[in-house]
């Protein structure tokens, strides 16, 4: 079995950060990375649920809304997907930076909570997601991103 695209990646020397994980026709899949891979610090399953909803509803409610194809959690917990459609990278630094910004200094309330809206509603927490994206914008230059993977 050949291996997929993400694997082909060394992620012994992953950071932090913003990369263009592949590029299939018009859409581009971005890897927010929060974590270290491998590192011993993960996002928690509370941690991921509550950056998920929301930043996927801060993203879609934006400029770029109607470009957004997904977003969501990396089942190694230390990160997420972002698939845009048609959007160039400035655009795509600068509106995950906003949206980043937004949930961690200005969001009062946790996007999807109910038990209509969401299957596992008990287990998000808007102070998780705030914490997740402040310490993402502290410790990563996304506006000065060049999206490429360092190599080792």
């Amino acid at each position: 079995m050949k291996p997929i695209e993400s694997f082909r990646v060394d992620h012994r020397y992953i950071v932090p950060g913003i990369y263009l994980s592949r590029r299939d026709g018009d859409i581009d899949t971005y890897d927010l990375r929060f974590k270290k891979p491998n590192g011993g610090d993960y996002l928690s399953n509370l941690e991921m649920h509550s950056v998920e909803h929301m930043f996927a509803t801060c993203i879609r409610n934006g400029p770029i809304g109607e470009n957004v194809i997904y977003f969501g959690p990396m089942g190694c917990r230390t990160g997420f997907y972002l698939l845009l459609r048609k959007v160039d990278g400035d655009t795509v630094r600068k509106e995950v930076y906003r949206t980043l910004r937004f949930i961690a200094f200005e969001a009062t309330e946790m996007y999807g909570q109910s038990e209509t809206q969401c299957g596992n509603y008990r287990e998000l927490s808007l102070e998780a997601a705030k914490s997740c994206a402040a310490d993402f914008l502290e410790h990563t230059d996304l506006l000065g991103a060049n999206f490429i993977y360092p190599k080792g």
